[in-house]
């Protein structure tokens, strides 16, 4: 199989987490700059220094969440993608297993079917293996 879906969702939901916790910082930065007892030209410019600062913040927050929701879609479409070929390669070995059946309960003298004689020689991809989404048999 292709990647540890877990794993990944662990890090989405981290992804999702830091974005929140950079966000809270930038509030807070701009929260603790307005607090502060100074006035003044300085004072003022410390202030607009800090809100753009958590603007920068808040825009590496948004990049968090947009990684965060991109994993998501990969971990979906990955998560189809195995769902496919486990369905594949299930279907595939029972066709195979049948062809098989019916060769061997041939009479001598009795041909078998070319779909049975396909099936008979399917040679498998590993389990799991993304080949599965490109096999062509006769049934699948």
């Amino acid at each position: 199989m292709y990647g540890d879906s877990a794993t990944a969702r662990k890090r989405v939901t981290q992804l999702r987490e830091q974005a929140g916790d950079i966000r809270a910082l930038a509030e807070r930065l701009v929260a603790q700059a307005e607090a502060v007892p100074w006035h003044g030209r300085a004072a003022d410019a410390m202030r607009a220094r800090i809100k753009e600062r958590a603007a920068h913040l808040r825009r590496a927050a948004g990049l968090h969440e947009t990684a965060a929701e991109s994993l998501a879609r990969h971990v979906n479409e990955a998560d189809t993608l195995k769902d496919a070929i486990e369905t594949l390669e299930h279907k595939a070995r029972a066709l195979t297993t049948d062809a098989r059946a019916r060769i061997a309960q041939l009479e001598h003298d009795a041909t078998p079917s070319e779909e049975d004689l396909q099936l008979a020689a399917f040679e498998a991809p590993p389990s799991g293996h993304k080949d599965w989404l490109t096999t062509t048999l006769p049934g699948l």
